[in-house]
């Protein structure tokens, strides 16, 4: 496990079995984490586990800054092909930080520390009232030239007057 652990440090990918790559996931990650803090002690005891200078000189200087705001989860394993020798199921274990394919697209964002609903609930009915105001206006100005001619006022004056004769009549008792 210490050989392909300084591998990982050194190399930042490397290509295993998956058995070996999840059981490397869980030998790595508490090394990565102490690598947060830079002390004697926990110099000390990386090497233990990594029996290799450079590559604890690595994790220190270089890792241990693209990881100091991730909370955990400092590996990736992707599964590959199987091998054609013995049909073993493959993979590849690599450091999150440090693959360029996936670190383009992820853009960085803090959390805020607190959260409040009051605010954004206003907004958001504002928001519609805004965005429906507007259309509203652009139809308006393109029903404008129909409501003008005189064929669509006719019918719309004629249609109050019947109803209104009907209802005298009726209080009239005829």
């Amino acid at each position: 496990m210490s050989n392909m652990a300084t591998s990982l440090i050194l190399h930042k990918r490397i290509t295993t079995t998956l058995a070996k790559a999840k059981a490397l996931r869980g030998y790595v990650e508490p090394i990565l984490t102490k690598s947060k803090s830079d002390t004697t002690h926990s110099r000390r005891t990386v090497f233990s586990y990594l029996q290799d200078k450079d590559a604890v000189s690595i994790l220190f200087r270089e890792i241990a800054e693209k990881i100091a705001s991730r909370p955990g989860g400092y590996t990736r394993i992707i599964k590959l092909e199987n091998r054609l020798g013995d049909n073993a199921e493959m993979a590849m274990i690599e450091l999150v930080d440090y693959n360029t394919v996936y670190g383009n697209d992820v853009v960085k964002t803090e959390k805020k520390s607190t959260r409040r609903r009051g605010g954004s609930a206003k907004a958001k009915t504002a928001e519609p009232a805004a965005k429906t105001a507007a259309p509203a206006e652009e139809k308006a100005v393109e029903v404008a030239p129909v409501a003008e001619a005189p064929v669509a006022e006719t019918p719309a004056a004629e249609a109050p007057e019947a109803p209104a004769a009907n209802e005298e009549n009726a209080e009239k008792g005829e």
